[in-house]
């Protein structure tokens, strides 16, 4: 498969099909060009935007939406388009296996509600790639590309560092990238660059990844 990682939390994945993970508000709209599939780990505005989702179901109505059904309201419009999707379940979407994990949001403090999140493990067959959405959870399978959670309100670099490491993956990408500057990216980069025991990078928006 080919992957195109946009800004923040979004990716568009090509192969049988064109498969797009959380297109949310900070990421581009053009990922959704074209989509035949969506699969939205959690509600929030930076990993959903419901008036582009909305827009591409629009103009191609043969788009699947896949979420946890905490998501779904949000979609109401184009309720018709939408599956719900639960931890542990296996399913098809734009061509591709995938498998979700999780079912919640890492905490981000006791005082505030913690929300569902699924991550989803695509499979094209040759290898296993890897979204985690808003958690730490690390799946039961083995995983070629890894996306990592950089910068967040509940995430710090050290239990970024402990999830590649967990995972241990062929290989791991910044996500979750676009709360932080470059300065700040540069710094946790580098600890992950060199205690992750794997190949790290981050890369700029439009990247392409085979």
């Amino acid at each position: 498969m080919r992957v195109t990682k946009f800004t923040h939390s979004c990716l568009r994945i090509e192969g049988a099909g064109v498969l797009v993970v959380d297109p949310g508000e900070f990421s581009e709209s053009s990922a959704l060009d074209g989509a035949d599939a969506v699969l939205i780990t959690h509600e929030h505005f930076d990993h959903l935007d419901v008036a582009a989702v909305t827009a591409a179901v629009e103009r191609r109505p043969e788009l699947r939406i896949f979420a946890h059904e905490a998501v779904l309201p949000l979609l109401d419009g184009v309720a018709a388009a939408t599956t719900a999707v639960t931890a542990g379940q296996e399913f098809e979407a734009a061509g591709h296996r995938v498998r979700a994990f999780g079912g919640k949001h890492a905490i981000i403090h006791p005082y505030v509600p913690v929300f569902a999140n699924l991550g989803f493990a695509v499979d094209d067959g040759a290898g296993v790639l890897y979204h985690p959405g808003d958690s730490f959870v690390v799946p039961d399978i083995e995983v070629e590309t890894l996306f990592v959670p950089l910068n967040a309100p509940w995430a710090t670099i050290a239990e970024s560092l402990e999830f590649v490491r967990a995972v241990r993956p062929g290989r791991a990408f910044a996500l979750h990238d676009g709360l932080v500057n470059e300065r700040g990216a540069a710094v946790y980069g580098k600890h992950l660059e060199s205690f992750s025991e794997t190949k790290f990078r981050q890369v700029a928006p439009g990247t392409q990844l085979d």
